[in-house]
């Protein structure tokens, strides 16, 4: 899959071309701002690839800025996987990484301001007095006792808060607004409060840190941000952006832009339920290749192309909907059906004989890496009179639409020769253990010369050059499209969303890296697992069927 370069306006893009076209920017500067207390979704990387692929196509800039305001959830380890997420999707930002820590100084300073103009306070009310006197989306807030306090007053309290002299939950810093108003962020939110935590960037400066809807709309200022980009959920806090903004000494002003989330069918995308995931141990961490993260995405053997062509095609709306997760698996298959190299593997063996192939010989045979791209050149394929196949690829009896191996009658061997099942060895249970066959000699590259009919195609691997590996079957971790509404998880955990079975390769996939992607021929796409703990042992991940094996079950629902 090539990516289509094809950007498809949205609304988006419409105000950004009037914006240009009025003068009132002259270039485009946008940013991606995570907070670095978890790993990024794929929810996430649509949101990189709007913010960076808008600067791209404007020859803008985008910055990464890490909003770390909360230092008890927050962690270096957060902040390495972001950028490595960032980098590996296909971007760089503009200039050096940037943290709202950078402007704390500069934050500080604004509250001061605030509190000489009359607009912000010192509240002793605890959070849940301050949670009662906000009121309902029916009813007006109730104004706190502290509001009316002196300007004096109100520095001397914000002073002794920046030096340490109160305790955690003490009192906070709101601004003054309007606890009549309509909006529920505008009635006098907290901007500061006191946590006696170190940071992970600024060590033990600050004992107060500043709120988020305080920090965002500053921060981007700051960095002259001409288009702040966020989901909808942050619709209504652009009535606080603006209004920090319109209070405070600075020049610039960005425009926040709303859009909707991705919703995702299958998955969720709420950290808190993804940390349950992990800490309840349904899967094996946060790069788990059936978690909906960057990490575990690409564990899963996803491509940086497929992804970007993924948020492309799913646009950009400020309508809430619910993506199919065949949209996603679309672009993989895609992507890998043009630009992965073949190979042969036989998850579920069964070993078949040719009886009159040269007993103890072995040849090599040429096949090409790519069914229709030659310049992937070719490879030597091993073979002998010994091969596993996979047991489903053979049945004792079968009717016409059955297009693989059948008693008595004929199939070819992929890249090698015509073959005929003659007989059958079985276990005692019954279970057929040999397929005894007898090959045609002058079939190998070309048609059997009586014009005989062969049924298909299967695949194989000599069983003397076979290399056995570990194979993670994985599909989709939830059982129901909308995991997200259930009380439990435990409900809606799909039991079958990781199979292991032990396999047998071809050769030439002992030296596949870590990440690279293959087509296991007629069986699926998979990529070498990248976990180091493996060390030398051949462990591959199944990224995605050939088909939509989901939508057929629906379909036949």
């Amino acid at each position: 899959m090539a990516e289509t370069g094809v950007r498809p306006s949205n609304f988006i893009r419409r105000i950004i071309d009037e914006d240009l076209a009025s003068g009132k920017h002259t270039e485009v500067h946008t940013r991606f701002p995570p907070e670095p207390n978890g790993y990024l979704h794929i929810g996430h990387a649509k949101s990189i690839v709007l913010n960076f692929g808008i600067a791209q196509d404007y020859n803008g800039t985008c910055n990464l800025r890490f909003d770390d305001t909360n230092p008890l959830r927050e962690s270096i380890e957060y902040v390495k996987s972001i950028k490595n997420d960032v980098r590996w999707l296909g971007y760089e930002w503009n200039g050096n990484v940037r943290y709202s820590s950078d402007y704390f100084d500069a934050l500080h300073g604004y509250a001061v301001e605030l509190i000489e103009k009359g607009l912000a306070y010192v509240d002793f009310s605890s959070q849940d007095e301050i949670r009662a006197m906000r009121g309902t989306l029916t009813a007006p807030g109730q104004n706190s006792p502290y509001r009316d306090t002196t300007v004096e007053t109100n520095l001397a309290e914000f002073a002794k808060m920046t030096a340490g002299d109160y305790p955690e939950g003490h009192c906070s810093l709101r601004a003054k607004i309007d606890m009549t108003s309509s909006f529920l962020c505008m009635r006098d939110p907290v901007i500061y409060r006191i946590r006696h935590v170190e940071h992970h960037q600024t060590g033990d400066k600050w004992c107060v840190y500043p709120m988020y809807d305080f920090t965002h709309c500053i921060s981007d200022a700051i960095e002259n941000i001409t288009h702040s980009l966020c989901t909808l959920e942050f619709q209504d806090n652009r009535r606080l952006y603006d209004w920090v903004l319109e209070n405070i000494s600075i020049e610039c002003h960005p425009q926040q832009i709303e859009f909707s989330r991705l919703n995702l069918e299958y998955t969720i995308m709420s950290k808190r339920r993804l940390n349950e995931l992990v800490v309840e141990g349904h899967v094996s961490g946060w790069d788990d290749p059936r978690m909906p993260t960057i990490a575990g995405i690409r564990r899963r053997g996803y491509t940086p192309a497929s992804i970007r062509e993924f948020a492309n095609r799913i646009g950009v709306t400020r309508m809430e909907n619910v993506v199919e997760m065949g949209v996603l698996e679309s672009c993989i298959r895609e992507d890998l059906n043009d630009n992965a190299p073949r190979a042969m593997a036989v998850l579920e063996p069964v070993k078949l004989v040719i009886e009159n192939y040269p007993a103890g010989e072995h040849e090599k045979i040429d096949a090409p890496n790519h069914p229709s791209d030659e310049s992937m050149g070719t490879r030597k394929l091993p073979f002998s009179g010994v091969l596993y196949i996979e047991r489903e690829d053979f049945r004792e009896e079968a009717n016409k639409k059955f297009k693989r191996l059948v008693l008595g009658k004929e199939v070819r061997l992929r890249n090698a020769y015509v073959i005929k099942a003659e007989r059958v060895e079985k276990n005692e249970a019954g279970e057929i253990t040999t397929i005894y066959c007898t090959y045609d000699a002058d079939t190998l590259g070309k048609s059997p010369a009586d014009g005989r009919k062969v049924r298909g195609v299967i695949h194989w691997v000599s069983v003397p050059h076979a290399l056995p590996a570990e194979i993670h079957l994985y599909d989709r971790l939830f059982k129901t499209a909308m995991p997200g509404s259930a009380a439990s998880l435990d409900e809606v955990i799909n039991p079958d969303s990781l199979k292991v079975v032990e396999g047998y390769l071809e050769p030439s996939l002992r030296h596949a890296k870590p990440g690279q992607g293959f087509q296991f021929e007629r069986v699926g796409y998979f990529c070498r697992d990248t976990d180091a703990s493996h060390g030398d042992k051949l462990v591959f991940n199944r990224t995605v069927e050939l088909r939509d094996s989901w939508a057929r079950i629906e379909a036949q629902d």
